[in-house]
């Protein structure tokens, strides 16, 4: 398949640019995955959605305050994004502006509390690059680090935490995932009341998910890996649920992928961690999941050509094109889709 069959046009005033004021109060579009038939609900429905014995899996990760902004030894300004944790203290980042950032080269931050040195670039251009700092590296981030967002949102964000699932607990990420950001702790709790389950791993978002598919041909593109973890009590959640009958739903594209990159031929998992690089998209055949809530993703996308594995390219397409129709709010901060 080309990287074509996944283009879709957009207006620009349908992606959104701030958080709606309630996280559950976004529209919900349901996708029948067999028939292509959708329904319009809001997201707070979710409970009468699903079924008893059903399963969510859900992504704690959190995003780090990742965006650094600095000096060169010669006074310019440098701004950092950490990408990766690659241990001893070095990340795999993004600089702006990277012509800048050669290796040897010293960039301070704040009073000085942190410095960082580029010590190498990586094929694709990313900068590896070894910090310095007195106390915990988190707590310095926290002080001096800004939330990154993605290119598409120009406005400013008032409450960071609105970048945050209510559940995030497991710093590590670059960007959210944001199928999560619908949920409020009371949804999470009638979840319970009508029997259907919660379990959560960590899957640590990086850029290289939202990186353009250069290649026509998509199987040629190749995914960044990024670091999941999958404790023993969600994977026997998770199996249990597929013993019972119940269907396993990932809440994002990145629960999906830990799942699917760990699960055997026969759907069970395993207490897992480590990286994955997972590039699914049409002709995939799932091993676990039967069910996917997740937002709408940019054209052309790795996001989308997952979701078009799952429920057909052509029931995406179309649903993607009704969703424009009914103006619906798109990306990062936009409605979601679940996906049976």
């Amino acid at each position: 398949m080309n990287k074509r069959d996944f283009y879709y046009e957009l207006p620009e005033e349908l992606i959104a640019q701030t958080p709606l004021g309630r996280r559950d109060h976004s529209r919900l579009m349901c996708l029948d995955r067999r028939s292509g038939e959708t329904a319009h609900h809001n997201f707070f429905e979710l409970p009468d959605l699903l079924l008893e014995g059903d399963c969510l899996v859900l992504n704690d990760s959190r995003v780090m305050p990742a965006r650094l902004f600095g000096k060169s030894a010669t006074g310019g300004a440098i701004e950092v994004l950490l990408l990766r944790d690659l241990g001893g203290d070095v990340w795999e980042c993004l600089t702006r502006p990277g012509k800048k950032a050669k290796i040897g080269l010293r960039i301070l931050f704040g009073d000085g509390e942190l410095t960082a040195t580029v010590k190498d670039v990586t094929d694709g251009g990313n900068k590896l690059i070894h910090f310095a700092f007195d106390g915990a590296f988190h707590e310095t981030l926290e002080r001096l680090g800004k939330t990154p967002l993605p290119p598409y949102i120009r406005a400013e964000l008032e409450d960071s935490e609105r970048y945050q699932t209510v559940y995030s607990a497991v710093a590590g990420s670059a960007a959210a995932p944001t199928a999560g950001l619908h949920f409020t702790r009371e949804l999470l709790g009638e979840m319970g009341t009508c029997g259907v389950a919660l379990c959560y791993m960590t899957l640590h978002v990086g850029l290289g998910t939202f990186r353009p598919v250069k290649a026509e041909e998509i199987y040629k593109h190749r995914m960044h890996a990024e670091y999941f973890i999958i404790p023993g009590d969600t994977a026997d959640k998770i199996n249990r649920t597929k013993e019972a009958g119940g269907r396993v739903i990932a809440v994002g594209t990145t629960s999906c992928r830990a799942i699917e990159s760990c699960a055997d031929d026969s759907g069970a998992l395993r207490e897992a961690s480590g990286f994955t690089d997972i590039f699914i998209y049409p002709g995939y055949k799932f091993k676990c999941i039967d069910g996917l809530i997740t937002n709408f993703h940019l054209p052309e996308s790795t996001l989308i050509m997952l979701v078009s594995a799952f429920a057909g390219r052509e029931n995406v397409m179309n649903a993607y094109d009704e969703a424009i129709r009914e103006r619906y709010r798109f990306f990062s901060f936009g409605d979601a889709m679940l996906v049976i």
